[in-house]
């Protein structure tokens, strides 16, 4: 029964980025079913999801194809060990799936079990790069503020963003923030380039100050997802490309959000950025969430280099996962990458993509409205009250109110400070995108209302 399972979940379940002054509350919302882009919960009530999950179901829910290959490959082989020289079918034809989909010379893959075992993964795997050439010394890792990696040790140690480094430990001594890139023409009080000048002159800085022959890579998101869809200025990935190139720091992008159609081409590093990094991370979409899978793509460079710098006393590369390349996962991706392709979900991204930040853009003239800002189908509306700016309490309350009203309404956006995320499944069509507007625009309203009439405080 819908009440008892809430009372269940309060009982026993510690949820991700789980409130908790809230623990034990039977407050949940408890998801039961989901199609195409709706999800219904245990009452029977339906709502748009504009999440996509959490940024990965892009061919949306309920997709028999996914669901048939993941059966049958159960059904063949559920698993096998993948370390050593053991592998199995499905993981072996999704690398060279993935290869062929990579830019540059990214024909060397390393599945691991989500995102975050991908990020450390990649870092873990440029520094054995270093190592293994006699520089030990060059370990060190570059990201920047309000970058979101993953929430193992690492990934959480590379993440910057201020609210989820709580009561954690965390590597400090060889991870450095660099400053957070985003810029938006429309609040911004410098023009593009002068922002670009102050970021790389930072990069500079920071690399001259941990010395170049001690950094092994910089890791960036194209753009910053979880931190608030924070786009870089034009330029800035070349930028930092051409940084990494003449100091030799490897140039890891974290494509664990952005890749797989959410801006309109399976990866968008080159095609978008005009950067072909030396490694990439993928996960969420490359799967569209039915299975946990992600993968790092190395350079055949960087693959060789390891190859013939070898310790012979020792040549293993001992980093890996028990569910790595795991051959449900990996036929479930390869079904995902079929159907995309015969369906030209890229194609349909990048018709429906502008037509979604436009709609979306109309909502700046909301007085409860800061911003507004995004790519296609990731996009971030910024709640505030008339002089506060950034994520104050009353700003959070009433992003807060907005998301409560959404919910009301049946669409389902992602809280996070004082934003509105959202990333909906790569499907979503016009129509659907106006009704998320429409929805938002009601609930904007609606908080705009209490907040003049002092309800939120």
């Amino acid at each position: 029964m819908p009440g008892s399972l809430v009372e269940t979940d309060a009982r026993h379940v510690l949820h991700p980025w789980a409130d908790l002054s809230a623990l034990g509350k039977p407050e949940s919302l408890i998801i039961s079913q989901a199609s195409g882009v709706e999800v219904t919960d245990s009452n029977g009530r339906s709502y748009l999801d504009a999440i996509g999950g959490m940024w990965c179901v892009t061919v949306g829910y309920g997709r028999t194809e996914l669901i048939e290959a993941m059966t049958a490959q159960a059904r063949m082989m559920p698993y096998f060990t993948p370390f050593g020289d053991v592998t199995n079918q499905p993981a072996t034809e999704l690398a060279a799936l993935l290869a062929e989909l990579a830019p540059g010379d990214l024909n060397r893959v390393q599945f691991t079990t989500g995102g975050s075992t991908a990020v450390e993964s990649a870092v873990r795997l440029a520094q054995f790069y270093f190592l293994s050439q006699g520089r030990p010394g060059k370990y060190h890792v570059l990201s920047r503020v309000n970058a979101y990696h993953g929430s193992t040790f690492l990934a959480a140690s590379l993440s910057g963003k201020a609210a989820d480094r709580t009561h954690f430990h965390y590597e400090s001594g060889w991870v450095h923030h660099l400053d957070s890139p985003g810029y938006d023409p429309d609040v911004s009080t410098v023009p593009a380039e002068q922002r670009l000048a102050e970021l790389i002159g930072g990069m500079e800085s920071a690399i001259a100050e941990v010395g170049a022959e001690n950094i092994a890579c910089f890791i960036a998101e194209p753009i910053l997802a979880s931190g608030g869809v924070l786009v870089p200025p034009p330029g800035y990935h070349r930028a930092t490309l051409e940084l990494c190139r003449r100091h030799d720091i490897l140039y890891i992008s974290d494509e664990v959000v952005t890749g797989f159609g959410r801006l309109g081409h399976f990866f968008a590093s080159e095609v978008k950025f005009g950067v072909v990094p030396d490694l990439l991370i993928t996960a969420k979409g490359l799967t569209s969430g039915y299975q946990p899978l992600g993968a790092v793509l190395i350079s055949d460079r960087i693959a060789e280099t390891l190859a013939s710098a070898a310790d012979p006393a020792n040549p293993v590369f001992s980093n890996g996962f028990t569910y790595s390349g795991h051959p449900v996962a990996c036929a479930t991706a390869i079904a995902n990458i079929e159907v995309m392709r015969r369906e030209d979900i890229c194609g349909h991204v990048r018709e429906v993509g502008p037509y979604f930040i436009e709609r979306l853009r109309e909502l700046r003239s909301s007085p409860v409205v800061a911003a507004v800002r995004g790519d296609h189908l990731m996009a971030c509306v910024e709640c505030r009250v008339d002089g506060e700016a950034g994520p104050t309490p009353r700003n959070q309350a009433l992003a807060r109110r907005v998301d409560s009203y959404c919910e009301q309404a049946g669409l389902l956006v992602r809280p996070y400070e004082n934003l509105c995320i959202m990333s909906p499944p790569l499907v979503v069509s016009r129509q659907e995108i106006d009704r998320i507007v429409g929805i938002l625009a009601g609930a904007l309203d609606r908080a705009a209302r209490d907040r003049a009439a002092g309800e939120i405080c």
